[in-house]
């Protein structure tokens, strides 16, 4: 289990892509880490876009950075409405400052925008972000997965067998 000991935030929201929060929480449960959704509060139940339930285990403000080995932000609608807490987006910022995990695919990387990470990056997502992403500082390429040291990004659901594969391969080297 290249994971074992590594503790994992996906970060939920309402509208959140079912594909890209349960496709990674479970491969990188399989792959030994411990993963808890995350969310505004903690209990709450955010559906996604099609109404399937993601209850979040901890709260943003729960969060301790140090306690954690990596991130993950889905895409869908919920990034827009995570990266409105600055607890989601603070703890964003300081994984990365970390030099630990931190991923994003479609619109998650909306939620990399507002952690001011972006700066200097070599980043991929969904196009209809890409004007976001590249105001924001990165370098936006249009590519399956992109890795850049600690940070991992894809661009939609058909990306997440690279996707998950690079996310295991940057946490299994930290």
């Amino acid at each position: 289990m290249p994971l074992k000991g590594k503790r994992i935030a996906v970060l939920v929201d309402q509208l959140y892509q079912e594909m890209e929060v349960w496709y990674p929480y479970y491969r990188l449960k399989e792959a030994g880490a411990e993963v808890y959704l995350v969310g505004a509060e903690a209990g709450k139940n955010y559906p996604s876009k099609v109404g399937y339930p993601a209850i979040a285990e901890k709260s943003y403000s729960e969060l301790n950075p140090e306690d954690y080995d990596g991130v993950v932000a889905p895409g869908g609608f919920a990034p827009d409405h995570i990266r409105r807490h600055p607890a989601a987006t603070t703890f964003v910022h300081e994984i990365d400052k970390a030099g630990k995990m931190v991923s994003a695919i479609c619109h998650g990387p909306w939620v990399l925008c507002s952690s001011r990470m972006l700066k200097g990056r070599k980043v991929t997502s969904f196009y209809a972000i890409k004007d976001d992403v590249i105001n924001a500082g990165a370098d936006w390429v249009d590519a399956e997965v992109v890795v850049d040291r600690n940070l991992v990004t894809s661009r939609k659901p058909e990306d997440l067998p690279a996707f998950c594969i690079a996310m295991i391969d940057v946490l299994s080297r930290q």
